[in-house]
């Protein structure tokens, strides 16, 4: 069986590097083998990174035929994304889980939604009398997740406004837990923290809305946030387009704009788990990950850190493998030290997938 050689760094750790590996039968080994070596690739070797926020299937108008899917996870594979949470998507995209060259994918159903409370076409529209039925249905569509809609505008208040009663919460989250499934939230606000943590939430999307109070709990509860920064950054062109019907949930999303990076420095201050998550599909486009993790140097954490939350730690959190003895070689190889400058992610020199070097 014929071998390629990685040759040079391969960061199985924040701290720890081995002096190089081989990728036989599509995993990773470093023990040399015996037989044939087939190529080489020279370079600081990563595990393949982590978008914990993403569409794939979706864009502006819903879901997308396949051919679109393909290459929205196309583009997240040649930027070293190689394990992505969908965090929410119409289409089934079942389909990819047999394709080898496309990213692997632990999805959590269809964004669940207030109804005529969220976007068009995105969310399974439901009241709260239907939220655990919904969540159920989900939970069999996903893999170990289910993803809320938390906050979203109240045309009546003008302003965002949590989406569900905290009874309807509470029995929605137990029943998740009760399909071995985790439950995230789209929370932009902060008015609808305080709910879904003390429902039991197991992440936070976005978490813009953050306050000393809600943050202390996280922390102690170890429920992560996954920031999103490149989408918040959208903030203020969405503030712009509804400032004249609804100013006051203008000037929130400015204002939520204004401390994100403070928020998710607080947030990590505080030991609250973060996570690397574009946002990719709807209104953004795909590929984004270096972009995000070079946002969270921005917001304060080192460059280890932010690389932590697109790799060993979110891959751990997420169950799957690093770079470890016999795992499946997923793993991108990049001609500098990323840990010296996260700027390096934007150009791989290599991305190898289950095995395969593109």
């Amino acid at each position: 069986m014929s071998a390629l050689r990685l040759s040079g760094p391969v960061l199985v750790g924040p701290q720890q590097q081995l002096d190089g590996a081989w990728v036989v039968g599509g995993r990773l080994t470093f023990d040399a083998p015996s037989g044939p070596v087939d190529g080489e690739i020279e370079g600081w070797v990563l595990p393949g990174l982590v978008d914990a926020h993403c569409h794939v299937g979706l864009a502006a108008g819903g879901a997308v035929d396949e051919a679109t899917a393909q290459r929205q996870a196309e583009t997240d594979r040649d930027a070293g994304t190689l394990l992505i949470r969908d965090a929410g998507s119409p289409a089934d995209t079942r389909w990819m889980d047999e394709r080898d060259d496309l990213p692997v994918i632990v999805r959590a159903g269809q964004h669940i939604a207030r109804s005529k409370r969220y976007i068009r076409n995105f969310g399974y529209e439901v009241e709260p009398d239907a939220l655990v039925a919904a969540v159920r249905f989900q939970a069999a569509r996903g893999d170990g997740w289910v993803k809320l809609v938390g906050d979203w505008i109240d045309r009546a208040v003008g302003d965002l406004a949590p989406c569900w009663p905290a009874d309807a919460l509470h029995a929605a989250i137990a029943a998740a837990h009760e399909a071995g499934a985790r439950v995230t939230a789209h929370c932009f606000g902060e008015d609808c923290l305080p709910d879904l943590l003390a429902a039991g939430i197991d992440c936070i999307e976005h978490a813009t809305g953050l306050s000393d109070e809600t943050r202390a709990v996280a922390a102690a509860r170890g429920v992560p946030i996954v920031p999103t920064l490149v989408n918040i950054g959208t903030f203020p062109r969405i503030a712009a387009q509804a400032g004249e019907k609804f100013p006051v949930y203008a000037a929130h999303m400015r204002a939520l704009f204004a401390r994100r990076y403070a928020g998710v420095a607080q947030a990590h201050e505080a030991g609250v788990p973060i996570f690397v998550g574009t946002d990719a599909g709807g209104s953004l486009p795909h590929g984004l990950v270096a972009q995000e993790v070079g946002e969270l140097v921005c917001a304060g954490l080192t460059p280890v850190q932010a690389l932590d939350a697109a790799t060993w730690a979110a891959r751990a959190w997420l169950g799957r493998a690093g770079l470890e003895e016999g795992a499946q070689a997923d793993l991108v190889v990049y001609p500098e030290d990323p840990r010296a400058d996260v700027r390096v992610l934007a150009a791989p020199r290599a991305v190898v997938l289950r095995g395969r070097a593109f």
